[in-house]
């Protein structure tokens, strides 16, 4: 298939800065989390992934475990990558991830060297590729010694299979001790990854500041709180969300008449803004300067569409503030 980008695809996009590095991205990224896997479309998630490039969406956000079934979305990702953005993979940052589970044995997840090296290569194998923009630590390991996990990222880019290393679901004590293990090392840390959204504000308590301190980019994942942060849910649970599924973290469980009302109420700010509660919801994770980018996922075309509109309204007001913290404290 023939793929040629449009030539005007970074005259909307806005780019931030990431940290202190040299690295630019795009304010919205594009998780591979969902939608991408072997029980979903193929040619809708090839179609998402061009029309994201295509309006300046430089950074493709994947882990060893996404599908389901895992690894299937790597697998897409690289036909993708291959055979219709393989001129343009200088323009494209790519992310992958190793520490939840993977394979049978002692060796299948957490943070073991072993483990992670084993990892990247079979991603790189998955997706045709020689080398990841970043690879990540997933997650800590409670047994695996920092020094062997931080060790093993540092030699995967020395070995430049990566050229940059990342953090994920690190809190602040343990972000500011693999910084300064990676800082031994002669490596640094170019970005974290927490879960943050309106729902979810545990990063505000010490993470940013750990990562501001560092000059480390920071890019949330979940900003939509898996969907309840948009209008899906403002009428209960329709069929074939996100929280109708067997699989994935969201369920039913968690749609409370409460949470409902809740949602309603921001929904309203959101109407006064002209924005969407969805585009809301990325505009305000946006508001803090200390974010790099948000990482959104799209089960189609017009939904990647709708949040990348968020772009045009970023600024919110202290009344606006003050109502949305009313409704989602810290």
């Amino acid at each position: 298939m023939n793929f040629t980008a449009s030539k005007n695809r970074y005259n909307e996009m806005v780019y931030r800065r990431c940290g202190s590095s040299g690295i630019k991205l795009p304010a919205i990224s594009l998780g591979l989390w969902h939608n991408f896997g072997d029980v979903d479309d193929f040619n809708i998630a090839r179609e998402i992934l061009l029309n994201a490039f295509d309006v300046g969406v430089t950074h493709f956000d994947l882990a060893n475990n996404y599908g389901p079934s895992p690894g299937s979305a790597e697998i897409n990702f690289g036909k993708v990558i291959n055979k219709e953005l393989s001129s343009y993979r200088d323009e494209i940052i790519i992310s992958t991830k190793a520490g939840y589970y993977m394979w049978p044995g002692p060796y299948g997840e957490w943070g073991s060297k072993k483990y992670l090296i084993a990892s990247l290569d079979q991603s790189l194998k998955r997706m045709g590729l020689e080398y990841v923009d970043i690879f990540y630590s997933h997650r800590p390991d409670p047994d695996t010694p920092f020094e062997e996990t931080m060790a093993a990222l540092d030699h995967i880019v020395r070995q430049g299979k990566a050229l940059y290393i990342g953090l994920s679901n690190y809190d602040p004590q343990q972000t500011a001790e693999a910084v300064e293990l990676l800082e031994s090392l002669g490596s640094r840390c170019l970005i974290h990854q927490p879960k943050y959204s309106m729902m979810v504000r545990e990063p505000e308590s010490g993470l940013m500041d750990v990562l501001e301190q560092k000059g480390i980019g920071c890019i949330p994942f979940s900003p939509l709180a898996q969907g309840l942060l948009t209008n899906k849910y403002l009428q209960g649970i329709p069929k074939n969300s996100r929280a109708e599924k067997s699989h994935g973290f969201l369920q039913k469980t968690a749609i409370t008449p409460e949470l409902v009302q809740k949602l309603v109420e921001l929904d309203n700010i959101a109407q006064k803004r002209g924005q969407s509660l969805a585009q809301m919801s990325l505009s305000w994770v946006l508001r803090d300067p200390r974010i790099t980018s948000a990482l959104i996922g799209a089960s189609s075309v017009s939904q990647l569409k709708n949040s990348l509109a968020c772009l045009s309204n970023l600024e919110f007001s202290d009344v606006e503030l003050r109502d949305i913290d009313a409704l989602m404290p810290v």
